[in-house]
């Protein structure tokens, strides 16, 4: 018994665990959905292309001029690639939205953490688009856009169906959110 407790009186009730520290921006009151795990595949191929690139013309170039600084800068393409592996894989888990009465929550980053809140009486429209690396994964992209250029959100890696009923919630509960402004 430490000289703080007094003989007969309750024990000091546990505190609640807080969701974060303050600069936790990913609150935990709210139920987040995640993208799918295919994006990984999607934006893994799409560093593959460019590391294959940037990878051929070093070799040419170590090739014709024999130098091995050539070498040198293909080790380092290799451990650059190696690293963006990682980071892709973590990035995707690290997409996150979540529908509220009011507004649209999407959360996204690693070493900076970004949390984007669109009010949905703010949202001047919705955009579903799917590139051809999407589209033979079956993804697409909600892009939201509002007023102000730089609080545009986007939600990659979705389902198109999820994207499309996405989509429509958000137009719908934008469209009646603006009607009472």
């Amino acid at each position: 018994m430490n000289g703080d407790d007094v003989a007969g009186s309750p024990p000091a009730a546990p505190v609640p665990p807080t969701s974060a520290s303050p600069l936790e921006p990913w609150p935990d009151t709210v139920r987040w959905q995640s993208v799918s795990r295919d994006l990984i595949w999607v934006e893994l191929l799409r560093l593959a292309t460019g590391l294959l690139v940037v990878a051929a013309v070093l070799v040419v170039g170590w090739v014709v001029s024999g130098s091995g600084l050539f070498g040198v800068a293909l080790a380092a393409l290799l451990l650059f690639g190696c690293l963006r592996v990682v980071t892709i894989v973590r990035a995707v888990r690290a997409w996150g939205y979540a529908e509220r009465e009011d507004d649209l929550l999407v959360r996204h980053g690693l070493l900076v953490r970004r949390l984007s809140i669109v009010p949905y009486s703010r949202m001047q429209f919705v955009d579903v688009s799917a590139g051809p690396l999407e589209r033979a994964f079956d993804l697409a992209t909600v892009q939201l856009h509002t007023a102000a250029a730089a609080s545009d959100a986007r939600v990659p890696g979705l389902r198109p169906a999820e994207a499309s009923r996405l989509r429509d919630r958000l137009t719908a509960l934008g469209r009646d959110r603006a009607e009472g402004l």
